[in-house]
């Protein structure tokens, strides 16, 4: 299969409500959602390039989060994303890496919340997107698929049959459970939840990052290249293995 990345629509500028202490590029609730209800899912997968890495992340789910690596890292970052956000997936091919190599080398916790407010009426699959990335919590292949997710956002909105077709990269993921709870939307009321505990922290748009409670990268754009968010981190005390 042939792998690009579709690079989305226009996102509209947001200010994250006084967590971000100035305005950010980013998706907001009156943001792309409309747009997306243009059409059914087309486009192509692609998977992330530290896949091998990310398949031995652990995750788990914390009420409305999904937490992922070591229980004991001595950082936690919040990663605050709406999976039909274009600027989320930017992100997550960038500044998102980084986090995740991080926790593989123990170094912070990411949990990630993840919202669906772009999600009106269906319009952009969101909220289908987000109970498929809970159900791969189950599988044992959140990191590896939310990583998938992201590069591969479609033209159109999130559909089932695109989830499933993104999760065939995802080696061992497909399979009668997880198939069943992506076509029957069995997280849905977890999908609520994660969006309710989005909207708690005051948060008006998508990416936002916090370590240790604090925003990081937004403000001044880092987050959304690889080395000048880690240079950002290490500022913060977030910084590679020696």
């Amino acid at each position: 299969m042939v792998r690009i990345r579709w690079a989305g629509r226009a996102v509209a500028a947001v200010a994250a409500a006084g967590l971000l202490g100035g305005a950010v590029v980013g998706c907001g609730a009156g943001g792309d959602a409309k747009g997306a209800a243009d059409g059914e899912a087309t486009g192509v997968v692609r998977i992330s390039p530290i896949a091998g890495q990310l398949a031995k992340l652990p995750a788990r789910v914390d009420g409305p989060k999904v937490v992922v690596g070591r229980v004991d890292a001595p950082h936690t970052a919040q990663v605050l994303v709406d999976p039909r956000c274009g600027a989320c997936g930017k992100f997550e091919e960038s500044g998102g890496e980084v986090l995740l190599r991080l926790a593989g080398e123990g170094r912070v916790k990411v949990e990630y919340l993840l919202a669906s407010f772009l999600d009106q009426g269906g319009a952009s699959g969101s909220v289908k997107a987000v109970n498929a990335l809970r159900a791969s919590v189950d599988a044992g292949k959140f990191a590896e698929y939310n990583a998938a997710v992201f590069a591969s956002q479609p033209r159109g909105r999130f559909t089932d049959e695109y989830l499933l077709k993104i999760a065939d990269e995802v080696p061992g993921l497909r399979g009668e459970a997880f198939d069943k709870a992506v076509r029957e939307g069995t997280h849905k009321g977890w999908v609520a939840e994660a969006e309710k505990g989005f909207e708690a922290t005051g948060a008006q748009g998508t990416p936002l990052v916090l370590v240790d409670g604090e925003p990081v990268g937004a403000k001044d754009g880092s987050m959304f290249d690889s080395g000048t968010f880690a240079a950002t981190l290490k500022g913060v005390g977030v910084g590679a293995a020696a």
